[in-house]
């Protein structure tokens, strides 16, 4: 196994599907930070000898992401089995058992384990939702997370950083600047959403009071500035479209008390993640008291914080993040567990497109997905930059993808070897 310079050719068309008696083996893995378009994204492909390319992807620290993918995880992938998922996701997990199995590990794993249900899928000449078990719907309804289309990204010919979580921009007056609009013109958004067939917006309003104040104490002339675009949504459209608020996991229990006691009488869908996730019995209280339902939580990464929370009653909604806690392997398992609770699991995305078509393949196949989180304003402004097909959303609505695999793929131009943020590491002749 060697790090080469160069990269490979992709561009002529996907193989034909391999016979099932066929073994295929791994010989590439190629990475790519975009850190022209989206910086905190890293893009993967897998390579097989059959031709057959498989993608993935994840959020985050992409340079420490990279650094597992090539330096240790290809190790054990270059040679193997494509099509033996969960024999290769078992194996990481438990090695990474050893130092703690969080942070960059998982979300390398994640990334991997998108591109093998790629794979897998492309070589069966079946869509990932149909290899999870087939549609338990025939849409996934999705809502419309209110970011602009800046958030997280670098836009074209300027020069900025990847920001912190939370701290998105909040942009400026234009066509799809939601998150300017959910805080200064909250009722024509709810309008033109509906109009769209949307039936949630999500708010990210209390960002802007943690900024002003911290965690800790919110006054509560700042709450009610915070509230004034949920209340003014209801008086535009009232009950047409449902109201979610993200925190962020930016504040503590007092103010977490204040802020959902204000919103009680809103009827929202949920608040999420408006409590730090430090204390799972706090978060209990917390839900306890509130009288709202709470969304639990993006920030997990483990299956054994999602046990926590379950047993302990802490949560209304699981959300889960596909390409943080595990791939495609560990949201069905995790969706399915939370079905046992009889508690409805929601998907996450406000990051890249691949993470968007992971959570509407999972919702596709497992009946316990209630909704998907996208944001339009990535959808219709830079994706089609990253994917060829994009994502298809019809009055509210995500269509399952079509085609085997992932039903899409990175766009092969991106792989670039003079970009500075391309890796590849593969097989030499003789392994």
């Amino acid at each position: 196994m060697t790090e080469i310079p160069g990269g490979l050719d992709s561009v002529s068309p996907q193989p034909a599907p391999v016979p099932a008696s066929s073994v295929l083996k791994i010989t590439a893995v190629e990475t790519l930070i975009p850190d022209d378009v989206m910086p905190g994204l890293i893009l993967l492909r897998i390579h097989t000898d059959a031709g057959t390319i498989g993608h993935g992807e994840t959020y985050y620290v992409p340079q420490a992401v990279a650094a597992v993918i090539h330096d240790w995880l290809a190790r054990r992938l270059l040679g193997s089995d494509p099509c033996s998922i969960e024999h290769h996701w078992r194996f990481f997990y438990e090695r990474f058992s050893a130092f703690g199995s969080r942070g960059a590990e998982m979300r390398a794993l994640s990334a991997v384990d998108l591109a093998l249900w790629d794979i897998l899928g492309q070589s069966s000449g079946l869509s990932v939702w149909q290899l999870l078990g087939g549609k338990a719907r025939d849409s996934v309804r999705v809502y419309n997370s209110c970011g602009g289309p800046t958030y997280g990204r670098r836009p074209p010919g300027e020069h900025s950083e990847q920001g912190w979580p939370g701290h998105g921009d909040i942009g400026k007056p234009g066509p799809l600047e939601d998150n300017w609009a959910a805080h200064h013109a909250a009722g024509d958004l709810a309008e033109e959403l509906v109009a769209e067939g949307y039936t949630g917006m999500k708010f990210w309003t209390f960002d802007r009071a943690y900024r002003a104040h911290g965690g800790s104490y919110l006054p509560m002339s700042t709450v009610r500035e915070c509230v004034k675009p949920m209340e003014e949504v209801r008086k535009r459209v009232g009950d047409r479209i449902e109201i979610l608020l993200d925190g962020h996991g930016f504040f503590q229990l007092p103010a977490a008390l204040r802020i959902a006691e204000a919103v009680r009488d809103l009827n929202l869908m949920w608040l999420e993640d408006v409590m730090r996730l430090d204390n799972v019995d706090t978060l209990r209280d917390f839900r306890d008291k509130a009288g709202v339902p709470l969304a639990v939580s993006e920030m997990f990464i483990s299956r054994e914080d999602y046990r926590h929370v379950l047993e302990r009653n802490a949560a209304d909604y699981l959300m889960v993040d596909p390409t943080w806690v595990g791939g495609i392997s560990e949201t069905r398992r995790l969706a399915e567990l939370a079905q046992g609770y009889n508690i409805p699991a929601a998907m996450h995305d406000c990051t890249g497109p691949l993470t968007l078509f992971a959570g509407i393949h999972v919702a596709t196949a497992v009946p316990n997905v209630v909704i998907q989180e996208s944001v339009r304003a990535h959808i219709r402004t830079f994706y089609d930059l990253l994917i060829e097909p994009n994502i298809v959303i019809d009055n509210g609505f995500a269509q399952p993808p079509e085609g085997p695999g992932l039903g899409t793929r990175l766009r092969p131009e991106l792989f670039d070897p003079g970009h500075p943020g391309y890796r590849i590491t593969r097989l030499q002749p003789g392994e």
